[in-house]
């Protein structure tokens, strides 16, 4: 008895390969995996008959076997606390358009505010042997610390700054920001300001430290009004926290909260309670939602460069891992104070 010729592929598998996908393209195999990378060297025509050719064959790409071949991946991971709030897909988005233009896949991590999710997701992507990695701040298990330096694997550290580690790392001084938020406050002549914070990770601690010691400098600390949970945050959270805050210390006359989340829910709330904004109690939050800009009255934020980070700790990742010179291995991309009617 015979067996059947296969004639899409010579191979056990049945699956086409990119050998095929080339003689059908009338291409080189190099051209044809240079092109479904998505790398621009490739003209647009060579690129379109390729795309068509492995739509006819039915081709999908295996990254396993190229890591394989070449002895590297083309793969770059990423691994972000949250999928569900907007700064960080906004970062996401511009990694990719930075990454995808040169022939390399994101693969994206959540790790839900959790270090053992994160140490789990780093094992299991550094087991792949990417080109890179992006993480989110510093904060991590010392397995995972371990994982990383003994990796060898370029590395750079987002949306916080640390210049005495000796890593790479672009984002922000999170303790500046929040003292920015006390100084706004004090200048619009508040007294009785207090932190409302939640989720606790250790961005939303290094805030509310830097709005501490503003505080503290000003002569106008008060530890009473500090509100701190580690529930997830959220705008129901918001007007929770904001009632639980006006009941025990009425007296107050501004509030900064740890995001904009709560602080949407906390203008929600003064409204239905008859609680004027800013007249009574000015609130200002921090990442500067798209929304923000729209509430009643619109929110005061600090403004965080999402987009910027992204893009920044992308380009400088690519640097790593091409082996350049870095000159600045710590940048720091500043935020902004959005002063609007909430305060």
């Amino acid at each position: 008895m015979t067996t059947p010729k296969n004639d899409k592929n010579p191979r056990t598998t049945g699956r086409p390969t990119l050998n095929e996908v080339a003689r059908r393209a009338g291409v080189s195999p190099i051209t044809a995996s240079r092109a479904l990378r998505g790398i621009p060297s490739v003209a647009e025509e060579l690129a379109q008959r390729v795309r068509e050719a492995a739509s006819e064959l039915g081709y999908v790409a295996n990254p396993a076997a190229r890591a394989l071949a070449s002895a590297r991946s083309q793969t770059v991971a990423v691994v972000v606390p949250s999928l569900g709030n907007q700064l960080f897909v906004e970062t996401l988005e511009a990694i990719h358009a930075v990454m995808r233009p040169r022939g390399l896949e994101v693969l994206i991590g959540n790790s839900h505010y959790s270090r053992d999710e994160e140490e789990d997701l780093i094992r299991n992507y550094l087991a792949y042997q990417p080109r890179g990695l992006l993480l989110t701040g510093f904060e991590r298990t010392e397995s995972a610390r371990r994982m990383l330096e003994s990796s060898g694997i370029p590395c750079v550290y987002m949306m916080d700054l640390d210049s005495g580690a000796g890593l790479h790392c672009v984002g922000f001084s999170q303790i500046r920001a929040g003292a920015a938020a006390a100084e706004h406050l004090i200048s619009r002549g508040r007294r009785r300001m207090a932190f409302v914070g939640a989720q606790l990770d250790q961005r939303t601690l290094l805030r509310g430290e830097g709005f501490r010691r503003a505080l503290q400098q000003a002569g106008l600390y008060d530890p009473a009004l500090e509100l701190l949970t580690p529930r997830p945050s959220s705008v129901g959270l918001g007007c929770e926290l904001f009632a639980q805050l006006m009941a025990s210390h009425p007296q107050i006359d501004a509030i900064f909260f740890g995001n904009d989340d709560l602080a949407h829910g906390a203008l929600l709330e003064a409204m239905r309670r008859g609680v004027k904004i800013p007249e009574q109690v000015a609130v200002i939050g921090f990442n500067d939602l798209p929304a923000s800009s729209f509430t009643v009255p619109r929110l005061s934020s600090i403004r965080t460069p999402r987009e910027a980070i992204g893009r920044r700790a992308a380009e400088l990742l690519l640097a790593l891992m091409a082996g350049q010179p870095i000159a600045e291995p710590v940048q720091d991309i500043g935020f902004e104070l959005m002063a609007r009617e909430s305060t």
